[in-house]
């Protein structure tokens, strides 16, 4: 994948997360407060607890950061896959956002 390329996927994953949390705050109790400056999101839920996503561009990676642990993701084609084969990103971002805000929250590309 080009670096263009790279950017171009990276940026829809991070506009994609941005767009969820307006959709489960309209939707839910959740109050995902979601902070973006340049290449990195927070969200920062009710409770204080946070997710930080980042963009890796040298290593054309996405990184997560979430109480369960820190995350590496690369786009296989068509999803952006954990590094080490255990799962993709969205799914991920659904499973810890869940368990940090003790809400049923799906996110969603």
């Amino acid at each position: 994948m080009t670096d263009l390329e790279y950017l171009d996927r990276a940026e829809a994953l991070l506009k994609a997360i941005e767009l969820s949390c307006d959709r489960l705050n309209d939707q839910t109790d959740a109050d995902i407060d979601a902070q973006r400056v340049g290449g990195m999101v927070t969200l920062v839920f009710v409770n204080r607890s946070q997710i930080v996503i980042n963009l890796q561009k040298p290593l054309q990676e996405v990184w997560m950061a979430a109480k369960a642990g820190g995350f590496h993701y690369r786009f296989d084609g068509q999803l952006w896959q954990d590094t080490k084969g255990q799962g993709e990103f969205f799914e991920h971002l659904s499973r810890y956002a869940s368990e940090q805000s003790g809400l049923d929250l799906r996110f969603n590309s």
